[in-house]
Formats: structure tokens, sequence, C-alpha cells
């Protein structure tokens, strides 16, 4: 690194953490906003916006998963990098997809296009997340900690994004896979994630490095 260059360190990591976090919030405003309450009364008009209101359960659950986890990942970030920077960005990109997606699904429900472009829209944040997590694996701590955090959530993340992409696929055949896939996802990822810490800690013994 040449003299008088920046070292931005945690303050650093802290901004674009706080940057993400406000993102995050924007997103998942657009999102409540599509929820247009019906103008006739009566709750036979508001069950007809079941679709809309499941579409917008499950992607808020995306986003609440996606910043729980972005958390802890910068928790093991040290210092910026153009690559933390730009996989950052890369993430946030995708996941400002998702008010688009979650609408396009809410009005066309089970639709194969829909459940298809809808399940596709959750594999980009899916490999922004990856690219992210490999950047912080290699800048950032390398205690037994971090080494085992990411060994566990990079394993999930590349299940996840298989999945996602499977039913992208399979949503042409069958949209109800297409839509129920993600929402099993969704529940993996929310079972908390100290539960497979401990676990893998226990399997691997003393640390040795």
């Amino acid at each position: 690194m040449s003299d008088g260059e920046p070292i931005e360190g945690r303050a650093g990591v802290a901004r674009i953490e706080a940057f993400s976090d406000g993102v995050l919030a924007i997103v998942i405003t657009i999102m409540v906003l599509e929820l247009k309450a019906p103008e006739e009364p009566g709750i036979e008009h508001l069950l007809r916006l079941w679709p809309t209101f499941a579409a917008y359960a499950l992607s808020y659950a995306y986003v609440a998963i996606y910043w729980v986890n972005h958390h802890r990942l910068f928790s093991h970030a040290r210092r910026v990098t153009d690559g933390l920077v730009w996989s950052n960005i890369a993430l946030l990109f995708a996941l400002s997809l998702l008010p688009f997606t979650t609408a396009y699904l809410g009005n066309n429900s089970l639709d194969p296009l829909a459940t298809s472009l809808y399940s596709g829209s959750l594999l980009l944040p899916a490999l922004g997340y990856l690219w992210l997590q490999s950047v912080i694996a290699s800048t950032g701590a390398r205690d037994r900690g971090a080494r085992t955090y990411h060994r566990a959530t990079g394993r999930k993340a590349l299940a996840a994004s298989v999945c996602y992409a499977l039913g992208a696929v399979a949503a042409w055949w069958e949209p109800v896979i297409g839509v129920a896939i993600p929402g099993l996802v969704a529940l993996a990822w929310i079972k908390p994630w100290g539960a497979v810490d401990s676990l893998i800690l226990r399997c691997e013994g003393p640390d040795t490095a």
C-alpha cells in the first residue's frame, strides 16, 4: 500500500454497514407501499389480496434474514477493500430488485413467469452474499469463531443458491413448487445459527491454529 493512502478499519466498515441498513430499510418501505387497501368494504375484498400479502410476508422475511446475516458477517470484517465495497454494493442492488418481483408475484399469483422470476430474483442476492462473504473471509478476522461461521453459513448459502435456481426452473412446470422452495429455504435460514455453530465447534474439537 502506498504512503499516504488512507486505511479504513472498523470505522470504515461501520459506515458501510450503516449505509446497508439504510438501503434495506428503504427496500422494506417500498415493498409495504405496494400493499394497496381495497376500496370496497368487506372481508371478501380483503381475502382477494392474500397473494399480495403472502408475497410481501415472504419477501419481508428474506430482507430480515439478509439483515441479520449481514450484521453477523460484518462483525468479522476488519478493513475496507475494493472487493468489500463492490461485493456489498452488488448484494444491495440484488436486494433492491425484490420489491419489483414481489409486486409482480403478488399481482400474478402462481403464474409460471412471475414465480420463476421471483425465485430467480432470490438467487441474485444469494450469489452477492457469497461474494461478499468470500471477501470478508479473506480480509477479515481469521480466528476460530470466524472460520466456523464462514464454513457453516457458506455451505448454507451455496445450498440455498442451488435451491433458488431449481425453484426458478420448476416454476415453469409447477408454480407451487417455485414458491414452496423459497419458503422452505427461508425457514432454514430463520433457524438460529448459534445451534449450528455450537455443533460444529464440538465436532472440530480444540483449535490448533
